[in-house]
C-alpha cells in the first residue's frame, strides 16, 4: 500500500502527552473540534496542577496545539518549567464539521470506526496521519519531549500506538508515552493522576 492507504505509525521515541484543561463545552459533553473554546476555572486549576505533575520529570521541550484551551494549559506548564513552549498547527483538535458544537453521543464511535464522517468534518485516517506527523516533528527536538494537544487527536495516536482509540483521555493529566518494548508491538501509557 502507498501513501494515503498506508496508517501512520509513530516513530518509537517515548514522550509525554498532555490534554488541555477542562472548558464548558467539555463538561456539557459538547464536541469542541476547532472552534476555540477557553479553559474554564476548572480548566485553569487542572493546567496548573498538571504543571506541578511534570515539574522532575526531565522535560526539554514543550510542543503545543496553537488552540486556547491548549495553548493556556501549555503556557502553565512552560512556565512552571523554565521552558518556552513552541506551537505546531498540526496539533489542533479534529475539524467535526456540522457537528462542532453538538452533542459527542449517537456518532463519534462510527467516527474513529470510519463508518461515518460528519460533513465538512476530518476523517479519523486523516487525523491520525496528521496527528503522527506532528508528534514525530516534535519528538525529534531534543528529549523529553511534552506534547499538549487535544482529546480526538489522543484517540488517533492511540490507534497508531496500536491500542484501543476509543478511550476518554482525562483533562490535564499528564500520560508518559512509552514505545513498544522488543517483541511487543503495543505502546504502554502511564498517566500520573
Amino acid at each position: 500500500m502507498h501513501g494515503a492507504f498506508q496508517e501512520a505509525t509513530l516513530a518509537p521515541v517515548p514522550f509525554w502527552f498532555l490534554r488541555h484543561g477542562e472548558t464548558d463545552w467539555n463538561a456539557q459533553g459538547i464536541s469542541q473540534g476547532n472552534v476555540d473554546i477557553p479553559l474554564n476555572a476548572t480548566g485553569i486549576a487542572q493546567a496548573r496542577g498538571a504543571a506541578e505533575k511534570l515539574r522532575t520529570r526531565g522535560i526539554a521541550t514543550i510542543v503545543a496545539s496553537p488552540l486556547s484551551r491548549a495553548r493556556v494549559t501549555a503556557e502553565f506548564v512552560g512556565e512552571a518549567l523554565g521552558l518556552p513552549v513552541a506551537f505546531d498547527a498540526d496539533l489542533r483538535e479534529v475539524a467535526f464539521g456540522v457537528q462542532e458544537g453538538q452533542s459527542m453521543s449517537g456518532w463519534f464511535a462510527d467516527w474513529i470506526s470510519g463508518a461515518f464522517t460528519p460533513q465538512g468534518a476530518e476523517t479519523f485516517a486523516a487525523l491520525r496521519q496528521r496527528a503522527v506527523a506532528a508528534v514525530d516533528r516534535a519528538t525529534a527536538l531534543p528529549p523529553v519531549v511534552l506534547v499538549v494537544s487535544h482529546g480526538a487527536l489522543f484517540r488517533s495516536l492511540r490507534a497508531a500506538m496500536g491500542i484501543v482509540p476509543n478511550m476518554r483521555t482525562q483533562n490535564a493529566v499528564p500520560i508518559f508515552c512509552e514505545p513498544p518494548r522488543p517483541g511487543e508491538t503495543a505502546w504502554t501509557l502511564h498517566p500520573v493522576v
